[in-house]
């Protein structure tokens, strides 16, 4: 089959063509046809830090899939060959930048039918992260919320596209964005953000203008690190934080005893990679935002509408563009080169 993958960590230039082995199904596994996927920041910073396991020789990234089921393994039960499914795949596993994948049935759905299957590639990984984060993380009931205030660092990109929908949709918190540009602004408010701030500006003075005087809930997506200070300052007593980014050299959480704040992680690939008794809740959860996008709740992210084939090319292209901090949504990749 042909793949994309590295020999040695660096930049996106380490990304090549290559020609692997096709992969065999056992147990609970479902063996994919790749018919799209997307980048997300966790393919940089893997390419960055981790080169091929031993054994291997080239490494293989890419979690988020579009894909239909081409064979099973002995143990599925919920699946069968033909199925048109999305997933995003586990870290602890070979990449989907490849023709075909292998991947675990419990963590994977059909995908919603309303959806291209460039569009549908955009939404797996981003919206597990949105889903936990929230629900799981934060602790926030589906339909509650009521009288409090989330604030969404990062509300531009892949997660917060995501999460901004799912607050404003499933929950009766007022949803406060932060974006620095223009047209990610625009962006977030079109996701159903109720305000919009610029978080390249205090954050304590942007929230006054709205009359916000605390916050009872912050999903830190991004430079968590840089903005810490000013969250801690906004967070409301008894207030919570969830962060899902990799802040350079860690955080200094002592300035949260204070207001007895809390600070909660998000990493989507936990249950995966520890084989969880509740694994199966992200096959389920994606079966439900597959639900909620085929009756016009939720809409994919994104805002690529002639996406490029999947190649050493055009995914070093990919990666380029999201490490220079421009991206707004998601950016895919479908079908392969002829």
């Amino acid at each position: 089959m042909r793949a994309i993958g590295y020999r040695s960590v660096g930049d996106a230039s380490q990304l090549e063509d290559v020609e692997l082995p096709d992969p065999s199904p056992s147990g609970r596994d479902l063996l994919v046809e790749v018919q799209a996927t997307s980048v997300n920041p966790v393919d940089t910073k893997v390419r960055r830090r981790q080169g091929p396991d031993e054994g291997e020789e080239v490494k293989v990234l890419g979690y988020d899939v579009a894909g239909v089921v081409r064979e099973v393994g002995s143990d599925v039960t919920s699946f069968s060959v033909g199925d048109e499914v999305w997933y995003a795949g586990s870290i602890v596993r070979p990449g989907a930048n490849s023709e075909l994948h292998l991947v675990d049935e419990r963590i994977v759905s059909r995908r919603p039918s309303s959806l291209s299957v460039a569009e549908a590639a955009a939404l797996p990984l981003t919206a597990i992260t949105a889903w936990e984060l929230l629900f799981d993380r934060l602790g926030v009931e589906r339909g509650g919320g009521e009288g409090r205030t989330l604030l969404v660092v990062g509300a531009g990109g892949g997660v917060g596209s995501v999460l901004v929908q799912l607050a404003a949709t499933q929950t009766q918190l007022r949803v406060v964005g932060t974006a620095s540009r223009p047209e990610t602004q625009e962006w977030v408010r079109s996701l159903g953000a109720h305000d919009v701030v610029d978080h390249s500006r205090p954050l304590a003075e942007e929230l006054r203008a709205l009359g916000v005087d605390g916050v009872e809930l912050v999903a830190a997506l991004t430079h968590t690190d840089e903005h810490l200070e000013q969250l801690v300052e906004v967070l409301a007593p008894q207030g919570r934080i969830g962060v899902i980014d990799d802040p350079v050299g860690g955080l200094d959480v002592m300035p949260l005893k204070g207001k007895s704040g809390s600070l909660v992680w998000e990493s989507m690939f936990t249950r995966s990679t520890f084989q969880t008794d509740d694994m199966g809740e992200q096959g389920a959860l994606l079966a439900e935002v597959a639900r909620l996008v085929d009756e016009g709740v939720l809409r994919t992210t994104t805002a690529v509408t002639d996406p490029g084939v999947i190649s050493a090319a055009t995914l070093r292209e990919a990666h380029e563009f999201i490490e220079s901090g421009r991206a707004v949504g998601k950016v895919v990749l479908a079908g392969w080169p002829a």
